[in-house]
Parts: C-alpha cells; sequence; structure tokens
C-alpha cells in the first residue's frame, strides 16, 4: 500500500506540475507574443500623454480587447493589479518535488549507472542539488556583469555553460538523470529570474508610485531581460519533459550532446517565432532548427552493437530464465528492486505471455537502444543479450 501511496503521489505532482508549467509558459508565450506586437501610439493622442508607449486591439472568445503598455508606468496605480508568479513558483516547487520522488528518492535505480560513476545515493543527490544551486549563481552573476549588456555575447555564454553542465553530469547519472537535472537547472533559473529579479523589480516600481516618486526604468529593462530568457527556455525545457519517453536520446553515448542539439533547435524555432511576431519573417532560423532536429535523427538511429554468436537454436525457457534473473526484480505486479514501486511502463514479464505481449519493447530496450536493465544494475551480458535478440528473431514465441 505504501508504494502504491507513493507511485499515486507521483501522478499527483506530475498532473499538477503539467498544470502550472501550462499556465506558465503559456503566459510567457502570450506576454512575449504581446510586447512584440504592440503599435507605437500617435504622438499628441490622449494614449500617449499618459505615457503609453504602445497598445494593440484583438478580439478573442466574443468580445475585444485593447491592451497598453506604459513606457514606464501610468500616472497612478489602479486598485487592483494582477500579478503574474503563482504559475512559476508551482510549477519550480512540483518538478522539484517531482524530482525528489522519482529520481532522488530511487536514486540507487534512477540516477546511478555503475558503468559511468560507482557513487552513493547521497553523493548523486548532492550533485544534483549543486547544480541547480550553483547554475542560479553562475547565471544571476552573468547577467549583472557587464556582460549582461550585449544580449547576444550573454545568450551564447549562458549556452556554453548549459552544455558544460550537461557534458559534466555525464560523468556522474545515467543519461535519463543528466536530462531531468539539466531540465531542473533551468528550470530553477526561471523561477529565479522571477522570484529574485522580476517581482522585486515590480515590487519597487509600485512602491515607488504609491510613496510618489519616479519608478526605476532600470528595474523595468532588468524584468524584461529575464522574462525574455525563461521565453528563450521554455522549448528545451518542455523538449526534457518529454524525453524520458524516448530512450534513443538520453540512452546515446553522447547523450549531453543530443540534449544540447534539441535545445538549440527549440531556442532557433522560438526565436523565429519571436521574430515573426514583430512581423519579421525571419525563415532561416526555422532551417537551422530543423537541421539540428534532422541531425538529432539522423544522430540517434538505431545502431546495433555487435551481439555474441549463439550456437544452435534457443528456447523460451532459456530467455525466461534471463528475463527473471535480470528484469522481473522491476517487471513484476509487486517489484522487489529498491526504489521501483511500480512496473515501468506498465510491461509485466513475470509470465510466459507477459514475454510474447511485450516481445518487441524487449528487443527495443534491452538489444537496440541497451537502456534496460537501469545502468545495467543487474549485470545483463552482451551474450545474455544476444539470446534474447535470437529469440525475438525465431519469432519470440513460448514454444
Amino acid at each position: 500500500m505504501d508504494a502504491h501511496l507513493l507511485e499515486f503521489l507521483g501522478l499527483l505532482v506530475r498532473w499538477l506540475h503539467v498544470i502550472a508549467g501550462i499556465a506558465w509558459i503559456g503566459s510567457s508565450f502570450y506576454f512575449i507574443w504581446l510586447d512584440n506586437s504592440l503599435d507605437p501610439v500617435p504622438a499628441g493622442s490622449e494614449a500617449a500623454q499618459k505615457g503609453v508607449a504602445g497598445e494593440l486591439w484583438a478580439v478573442h472568445g466574443g468580445g475585444f480587447y485593447n491592451p497598453q503598455k506604459y513606457a514606464v508606468a501610468p500616472a497612478s496605480l489602479p486598485e487592483k493589479l494582477h500579478w503574474f508568479k503563482w504559475e512559476a513558483y508551482t510549477t519550480w516547487l512540483s518538478g522539484t518535488a517531482l524530482l525528489v520522488l522519482v529520481y532522488w528518492l530511487r536514486a540507487q535505480s534512477m540516477m546511478i549507472d555503475p558503468t559511468i560513476a560507482v557513487l552513493g545515493s547521497w553523493q548523486v543527490v548532492g550533485i544534483g542539488v549543486a547544480a541547480m544551486v550553483g547554475s542560479w549563481l553562475i547565471y544571476d552573476t552573468l547577467c549583472r556583469s557587464p556582460l549582461g549588456k550585449s544580449e547576444v555575447w550573454l545568450g551564447a555564454i549562458v549556452f556554453g555553460f548549459v552544455i558544460l553542465l550537461a557534458w559534466s553530469l555525464g560523468y556522474y547519472f545515467s543519461g535519463r538523470a543528466v536530462f531531468m537535472h539539466v531540465g531542473s537547472a533551468i528550470g530553477t533559473l526561471m523561477a529565479a529570474n522571477v522570484f529574485f529579479v522580476i517581482i522585486p523589480g515590480q515590487k519597487r516600481m509600485v512602491e515607488a508610485m504609491r510613496t510618489g516618486r519616479l519608478p526605476d526604468p532600470a528595474d523595468g529593462v532588468r524584468g524584461k531581460q529575464r522574462s525574455v530568457h525563461n521565453n528563450y527556455f521554455t522549448l528545451p525545457v518542455i523538449f526534457i519533459m518529454i524525453s524520458n519517453h524516448y530512450a534513443s536520446t538520453y540512452s546515446h553515448k553522447h547523450a549531453w550532446a543530443v540534449l544540447m542539439l534539441m535545445a538549440a533547435a527549440g531556442v532557433s524555432i522560438r526565436h523565429f517565432f519571436n521574430r515573426r511576431h514583430k512581423g519579421v519573417l525571419a525563415w532561416q532560423y526555422l532551417v537551422v532548427g530543423a537541421v539540428f532536429l534532422g541531425s538529432v535523427a539522423w544522430w540517434t538511429a538505431p545502431r546495433l552493437v555487435p551481439l555474441p554468436k549463439v550456437e544452435g537454436p534457443v528456447t523460451f525457457d532459456q530467455v525466461r530464465t534471463i528475463v527473471g534473473q535480470r528484469c522481473v526484480g522491476c517487471h513484476s505486479p509487486v517489484p522487489t528492486f529498491q526504489g521501483i514501486t511500480q512496473p515501468p511502463g506498465g510491461v509485466l514479464l513475470q509470465a510466459p505471455d507477459g514475454l510474447v505481449r511485450n516481445a518487441q519493447k524487449i528487443y527495443q530496450q534491452v538489444v537496440v537502444t541497451r537502456i534496460m536493465p537501469l545502468g545495467n544494475v543487474t549485470q545483463m551480458s552482451d551474450y545474455e543479450r544476444a539470446v534474447i535478440a535470437a529469440w525475438i528473431a525465431s519469432g519470440g514465441k513460448s514454444q
């Protein structure tokens, strides 16, 4: 029952994380679109005299809307002012909770790969925490340095840092854990931008107006910069959120590089849309994104590792013995492997019909991607993989 409750808690937290993420990313997309789509108000118009820098007209859901953006702030604040922050905080809190439930509490099975590094659970969790906190400190320092005045150079350096982070984590974590911890580090940058920079700046601007002082335009500039950064982070983060369903990416020998190519594609595609909102058809960024995606498709295509030759016909009993020793500890109704509370992917292999029904999945995960067993923690040999491959090649039958 405890295992079931833990699994169900994970389901609820994941659901909350997705819902909050949709709200946060949706508002990011909307406000960047809004900012890029504003038309300058005519000089001398009533709006211009009120300090409005741009506006637009839109129709949605049967109604007409007229959003306006002030160059700095209006002459006086309305009593009711909407803030956009809880989507960010909820996304980060739920995502971190999910990281704890799925990875940190199951570090032995979800993060550690003995073929990469022999570490204890507390060590890999410590590295994960350091990646999140350290990434924010480095990124924030870069933004506040003179480098922060050049968006091109700042963007290049930040992307280079993320590459270094992914590459470094690859020396300690399994590929899947590398992806998730790079995602958690980027998510931390995004949430910290809101918590430490954007919202405090907005509060200072509001407080200045309420005390009769002029708001500091620098707060608006810093907030806009970090908001734009968050917008470019969104597509790489979304890819990482769904990547655990696609073993060909995180199981690759150079998983960190695959991740960076996908991230670069996301940034390039996001830039195309941001430019398009300004009325510029910068199609070359779509082409660049497509090239990166095509490169990943080619690079991650299945390439079978040569396996030992299996002499004679393979029997079902041979395969069942191998699976019983190497796989059933996780893939059974009540898993016995530490940290696993439910059979991964709902795949059950303890009975003959489960083996036959999942033969192609076994082939993909055990022979092609070799991602299973996770981190090869049960030490499946190449010969055992060859036996499974031979059985499936002969039809994958139980007789």
